[in-house]
């Protein structure tokens, strides 16, 4: 693996009943102050975008998309992770890694474009759902963007789902300035969107 790639562990997490974690997930704003592991990201990051092979050797996710044409992306701000330093990364399905995109703290701004909503900079790990129109809409056209949200849908129900059977806590987050968190990003607005944003914190 490239030396820019921070592979994650594999993922051996044995939670939860599935029923149990349906009973017990909810939207949690308030984090301890102790560091998430790298094995949790990983086990969250895959749960919402990992690559599974089927029954017959095709490369899928395990959240489902339109077409097969995946336009969604996950970029993760680590603020408070064992072993990675803080920044700004991009997963990777196809090699279950995290990309660096930019290093440092930016707890306050990214609370700041969230609407000053406190628990995203109390947060161990942000994971920003994102949208990249151009994937799907040679395909779709101008439904194309209903996809968009739908997938976003699918992504964030099994990353919070994993959350609470981690014994993790977890926001999904609809209130930001879509502009600025591009700009912290690093991201071209003219590519891609911003679709959610998602505290992930230790309980």
């Amino acid at each position: 693996m490239s030396e820019n790639i921070l592979a994650l562990p594999e993922c051996t997490h044995q939670g939860l009943p599935f029923e149990e974690v349906l009973r017990k997930r909810r939207s949690v704003r308030h984090y301890a102050g102790d560091p998430m592991t790298l094995a949790q990201l990983g086990q969250l990051l895959f749960a919402a975008q990992g690559q599974v092979l089927d029954d017959e050797g095709r490369q899928l996710r395990t959240a489902p998309t339109a077409g097969g044409t995946y336009p969604m992306e996950l970029v993760v701000y680590v603020r408070q992770v064992d072993g990675v330093p803080t920044g700004i990364y991009r997963y990777l399905p196809e090699v279950h890694g995290l990309r660096l995109c930019a290093a440092g703290d930016i707890s306050t701004e990214l609370m700041e474009a969230c609407l000053f909503q406190p628990w995203v900079a109390k947060a161990q790990a942000v994971v920003i759902v994102t949208g990249v129109p151009d994937r799907i809409r040679p395909r779709y056209g101008d439904r194309s963007g209903q996809y968009i949200f739908l997938e976003a849908g699918h992504i964030s129900q099994n990353l919070l789902l994993q959350a609470t059977s981690l014994g993790l806590a977890a926001v999904p987050v609809g209130s930001f300035t879509e502009e600025r968190i591009q700009e912290l990003l690093h991201l071209n607005r003219a590519w891609e969107t911003i679709v959610y944003v998602i505290p992930v914190g230790t309980e």
